[in-house]
């Protein structure tokens, strides 16, 4: 059974950065394209960033510049640095692959971005 669990969340100022990690159980993540999304609330859950396996990175414009998606395949982890953080990218975010999110969701890490 394939398990997603999502780590690295929390309240950080405007400005600040955060690490998100993703780790699976059951699964490869080499295997996939794996992406990042987040859920804001009051919203639909939207994409944020993605890695191919070959390496080529697309992010959201809203992101572009900020964040950076990263694999570590022997740990089968996928990362999310964030930095120079907005109030606008406080949400929950979750790991999956893309462009469908193939597997089951995880309970996902909240990032709050407030002063």
């Amino acid at each position: 059974q394939v398990q997603l669990v999502e780590s690295g969340g929390g309240l950080v100022q405007p400005g600040g950065s955060l690490r998100l990690s993703c780790a699976a159980t059951g699964t490869s993540f080499s295997i996939y394209t794996m992406a990042w999304y987040r859920q804001a609330p009051g919203k639909q859950r939207e994409f944020v960033a993605r890695l191919t396996r070959g390496g080529s990175t697309i992010y959201a414009d809203s992101v572009k510049g900020r964040f950076t998606i990263s694999i570590d395949n022997a740990k089968n982890t996928v990362y999310l640095q964030m930095n120079s953080l907005k109030p606008e990218d406080t949400a929950v975010y979750y790991c999956n692959t893309a462009p469908m999110a193939a597997l089951g969701w995880g309970q996902g890490t909240q990032v709050t971005v407030s002063s």
